[in-house]
């Protein structure tokens, strides 16, 4: 059976109600929309929370129970170990994708040369052992939040000499993505922000990151990393404010920098409901910017008030990222749907690993079903087509192609009496539009 206690994840289909360790929706090489699933999907498994996470939270020490634990006394042996489990679950799973960060796979030494040794024995058992699977790297990145040197932030660090480590471990991050082909480089500024505003200059932070930004992508360019570069918005924790709040913030700050040709994003469903968003609103807005890179697939609790990296099982929020993605066309260029997720502290056994990330790939696989039939009808389209026809001719038709003056709307809203502009409005029928996407629920996975 190998070194996890569980035989490789099967298709079983919707006859058994009870979900056990089979996948009821997610049949990875169904064709839906002309590509097949797993081409729509690219799930990857995020190694911090399904390898490095105890399921510790803020009022108790971890619950988790894991196959190495109480194996190996010298963290390096643990590291090592710990490679050769994750590439078994990858394979037994069925994902094809993997990312990290680099603090997640191997111990730090006392300084950056010896850490930077740890890492690359580490990685070199990754490398063969991606050769061995075909299991590829989505993302990797570069932990610069969790040593308490980070206290003040990485890039918008106060202090330079911090600024200048950040940028020596960024190097060799980039380094190890183009010897693992990363197909995307992901930059979380977990402490870029400020704790009190009276201390900060802002400006002067953010052109201090602009800055990094730009070095590292000449030195991609010099290496010949093909990758793309995605920032990750989050709206708060661990600082009072986050720099990259959310997409929106971070579409400015990308057009502020002239970054815009370098960097997508990376979303996440919890950091949006952070930002006071919907998951949804977060993809809109990235996709209609042209920047649309790569997803995190969890999700939040609305009730708390912090990062609870849920597993995804909300097929009303699966369904809306799969249908602005099937209105994409992609993900992004090379994005793909990576589990920043861990099970809750009650779920505990080693099984549970496989339980909660079959959990998220069927609510994934269900949402794409469901907004493909929508897709197909063009429910959406034609309700939005609808809404707006008024800008498909006449005086509206002006204002689309951009012939409208003040003077010629004046002239044509001058005498209009009130009646007729409460006749020129109509009824959005809202309530009867969620009931029909509830509809589409219901029909598309009978």
């Amino acid at each position: 059976m190998g070194l996890w206690d569980v035989e490789k994840i099967p298709f079983v289909g919707t006859d058994n109600v009870e979900q056990g360790l089979g996948f009821r929706y997610y049949d990875a090489d169904r064709v839906v929309a002309g590509k097949k699933m797993k081409d729509w999907l690219r799930f990857g498994v995020a190694w911090w929370h399904t390898f490095d996470q105890e399921l510790v939270d803020p009022f108790g020490t971890g619950t988790s129970h894991r196959p190495w634990y109480g194996k190996y006394s010298d963290p390096m042996d643990e590291a090592l170990a710990k490679v050769d489990y994750a590439f078994e679950f990858f394979t037994k799973l069925g994902a094809e994708y993997f990312c990290f960060h680099d603090r997640d796979i191997a111990p730090e030494g006392d300084t950056l040369r010896e850490t930077n040794a740890n890492l690359d024995k580490v990685v070199d058992k990754i490398e063969e052992n991606m050769k061995a699977t075909g299991v590829k790297l989505l993302w990797n990145t570069s932990s610069l939040f969790t040593n308490p040197r980070f206290v003040s932030g990485a890039s918008t660090s106060p202090f330079a000499d911090i600024y200048a480590y950040s940028a020596g471990q960024l190097k060799h991050s980039l380094e190890i993505a183009k010897r693992l082909g990363a197909e995307n480089y992901v930059f979380w500024g977990g402490r870029e922000g400020y704790e009190n505003l009276w201390n900060t200059q802002m400006k002067r932070e953010q052109a201090h990151m602009a800055q990094f930004f730009h070095m590292c992508n000449d030195y991609a360019k010099e290496i010949g990393l093909d990758a793309q570069f995605l920032i990750e918005p989050k709206a708060k924790e661990p600082t009072m404010h986050q720099y990259d709040f959310d997409a929106a913030t971070a579409i400015a700050f990308l057009q502020t920098y002239d970054l815009m040709d370098v960097m997508k994003l990376n979303l996440e469903g919890n950091h949006a409901n952070l930002a006071g968003h919907t998951y949804q609103h977060e993809i809109r807005t990235a996709r209609e910017a042209g920047v649309l890179g790569s997803l995190d697939a969890n999700q939040g609790d609305k009730l708390i008030g912090w990062d609870m990296d849920e597993f995804p099982t909300d097929l009303y929020e699966t369904t809306t990222v799969m249908w602005e993605v099937l209105a994409e066309g992609q993900i992004g260029p090379h994005g793909g749907l990576n589990f920043d997720a861990k099970p809750r502290r009650t779920s505990f056994v080693a099984e549970d690993l496989f339980r909660s990330h079959i959990a998220g790939m069927d609510a994934f696989a269900a949402g794409l079903l469901i907004a493909d039939k929508m897709h197909e009808d063009k429910y959406i389209e034609n309700l939005q087509a609808q809404r707006y026809s008024s800008y498909d001719s006449g005086i509206g038709a002006t204002i689309e192609d951009g012939t409208a003056t003040l003077a010629s709307l004046e002239e044509y809203a001058l005498d209009k009496p009130q009646s007729e502009l409460i006749a020129a409005t109509q009824s959005d029928h809202l309530e009867s539009v969620k009931a029909t996407i509830n509809n589409y629920m219901f029909e598309a996975l009978k």
